[in-house]
Order: structure tokens, then sequence, then C-alpha cells
């Protein structure tokens, strides 16, 4: 099956489950407000990122090629899948209007420092500014693919972010849920002010120890999961009020994998998560009337 993505790992890992899959245009660390306004690559140095990929990739982003990428391999296309992890960082916007996505890439090659004393503003995921420009971009990723026959093979994967670990039970957060949460942190605020007080330290330091309390690893995927599907809701809603076919899977369905590849993240999930999406994918390319081989 030869696919093409615009996305991020989510779609990438996910392929890694279908039979004989091959990725022939992989658009990722490109926010769809880049395909209306793109930077360009003058006066950008990405000398400083190690992979000819991750080049590759922010490279594609400055010249807003996106779409291009995927359609030209059209022709033998079976399948094109679209997931919007890649929108949560955000996107730079230049005083000339111009953007470029605030990926990992760009931050850690400097560039979005450069941006920032450029003039450049970072506009932020989820905010009203934000949620305008992803919705015209959305509109031109549909449009572009639409031209080249590819909308009717394309699968949006609207999959939540994932609140607990493999084997954990997914999150609550009702009002008794967040008054034990709330208790555990102070019983933990107070160990640490007695640990403080107990070598010597003031009063003072104990105090900040017992308002600073962090939250275990637990309490951040939660906290990451929650916020983060929250400010998808909209743009979810968006993308899938207009795809033809939609993976759909709720935070309390699918869980983080600890032993994940690339790490655990409220986005990398199971080999279960995975197989059971590769089955929704496969069930739609057969309504697509494509063949699975």
């Amino acid at each position: 099956m030869n696919i093409a993505i615009f996305g991020s790992c989510v779609s990438r890992d996910t392929c890694e489950y279908i039979p004989e899959s091959n990725v022939v245009a992989y658009v990722a660390r490109h926010s769809v407000t880049s395909l209306e306004s793109p930077h360009g690559t003058k006066g950008v140095d990405i000398s400083g990122l190690d992979s000819a990929f991750q080049k590759r990739m922010v490279t594609s982003d400055l010249n807003g090629n996106g779409v291009a990428r995927i359609v030209k391999n059209a022709e033998g296309l079976d399948l094109v899948l679209i997931d919007l992890v890649d929108e949560r960082r955000g996107f730079w916007l230049f005083r000339d209007g111009t953007t470029i996505t605030n990926s990992l890439e760009v931050e850690s090659s400097g560039v979005a420092q450069t941006a920032r004393q450029a003039g450049a503003r970072l506009v932020e995921f989820g905010t009203n500014e934000h949620f305008e420009a992803w919705k015209s971009g959305f509109d031109k990723l549909r449009a572009g693919l639409e031209k080249a026959g590819l909308w009717e093979k394309t699968v949006l994967l609207d999959i939540e972010w994932a609140g607990a670990v493999n084997g954990a039970q997914h999150p609550q957060n009702d009002r008794i849920a967040k008054i034990g949460r709330q208790w555990r942190k102070l019983q933990r605020g107070t160990r640490n002010a007695g640990r403080v007080l107990s070598r010597g330290q003031g009063i003072g330091e104990a105090w900040t120890s017992l308002r600073t309390v962090k939250p275990t690893e637990a309490e951040d995927y939660a906290d990451r999961a929650l916020t983060a599907n929250s400010n998808y809701i909209r743009y979810r809603r968006k993308a899938r009020s207009q795809a033809v076919a939609s993976v759909v899977r709720s935070s309390s369905e699918v869980r983080i994998d600890k032993s994940h590849k690339w790490g655990p993240q409220p986005f990398h999930y199971r080999e279960a998560d995975y197989l059971s999406i590769v089955g929704s994918i496969v069930g739609h390319v057969k309504e697509f009337g494509g063949e699975h081989h």
C-alpha cells in the first residue's frame, strides 16, 4: 500500500503496523499555515540540525511545499494520512505576514531565536488567532488534495493524547479525584519541607519547598493530555467535518507505551492501539475501493 502522510509520528508509527506499507511522502514538522504564507529559506540557517531528515522537513516547511510533495506522487497513492499533532507548538509570524512552524527542530537550530530577533512573534496553538490561520491553511490542504483526486483517499487520524501509561487507569478529572490529588501533593510537600528543616535550613526554604511541589510523572502525563485534548477540540471538529473518513480514538481508549522506541509521550501509543487504528484504516481503504496489498 503506497501511503503519503501530512502529519506527525502518530501517522508514521501507525504505518509501521500496516503490512507491506510504503510511505512515499512524509510531510512532518509542517503546520498547514505554512502552505499559505511560507517564510522562505532566505536568511534562515539550519546548519545546526544534525540529520538530513530534519533539514528536509524544516526546508519543506520554509518553502510551504508539503502538498506539492504529496501531489507529485498522486498517481500511485492508495492512501493519504493526516494528523494534527505538529500544530501543537504554534508558528512564528513575521512582520511581512510569512510564517514558520515552531517545531522542535526550529527551536534547537536557533531559527526560533533568530525569528524573535527579527521581530517575529509566536502565535500559540489553541488561541483564536492560531485557529483562524489554521482553518484557512487546512482549507488549502484540502483543496490541494482534492485537485489531485486524493481527498477521497484521505483518512484523518483523530487520536486524542493518552493520559496514562500502559497498565494504568485513565485519569479521572472529577471533583473527588482532584481533591485526592491535591491531598497527595500536600503530603509530598510536607515531606519535602520536613527534609529541608532536618538539614538545618530555615523556615523560608521549607515554605518554598512546600509551595513548589513538582507533579509526579503520572500527573504530568495526565495534565499534558488534558490540556492538549481540550485545545484540540475545535481543530478536530473542523477537520472531521471535512474529512471523507476519520479514525477516532478518545484518550480513555489509548495508553502511552513506556517502552516506545521514541520514548514515552502522550502521542506515543501501545502496539495494541496502533493495530486497532490500522484495522479502522484498512476498513476505510476498502470502502474507497482501494486494495490492501
